[in-house]
């Protein structure tokens, strides 16, 4: 029942948020990001009365679509939060502990693809949409055995 949020913020500073009422994030008073140029958008990180990322990167992964993964082909990534990365050009499957990030892991760097979405098929399967000219519609399966 809770709505989930990534930020792509400037150069650093892409986030994971928790979107509840009558929290402030923080922008641009707070950031881990500064502006395009390379100059400071502000020096703080953190400040009373406004909430931390759950999550964030530095350097900017360039982060697209986002699902959670609940299908049955991988048990060990049930409930895990799967969010696509434009400029680093992989899937980032980030393990999750109630509404905390225990965990990252970086999957299918090696295909140098930028990937635009994710998404949860009606299949069980996760559903992956790479940006490109060819762009490609790809499907996570198991490894054969």
């Amino acid at each position: 029942g809770a709505i989930w949020s990534h930020e792509h913020g400037p150069r650093g500073g892409d986030e994971i948020n928790i979107i509840e009422a009558g929290t402030n994030y923080g922008w641009p008073d707070i950031t881990y990001g500064i502006n395009y140029s390379g100059t400071p958008i502000t020096d703080d990180t953190h400040r009373e009365g406004m909430a931390q990322p759950l999550h964030y990167w530095d350097p900017s992964i360039a982060p697209s679509g986002m699902a959670f993964y609940t299908g049955e082909d991988f048990p060990d990534w049930q409930g895990d939060l799967f969010v696509g990365a434009l400029k680093m050009q992989k899937l980032v499957r980030l393990e999750l502990d109630d509404r905390s990030i225990v965990e990252e892991e970086d999957l299918i760097a090696s295909l140098n693809k930028r990937i635009r979405a994710v998404a949860m098929g009606n299949d069980g399967h996760l559903w992956l949409l790479t940006d490109s000219a060819d762009g490609e519609v790809l499907r996570l399966v198991p490894p054969s055995p």
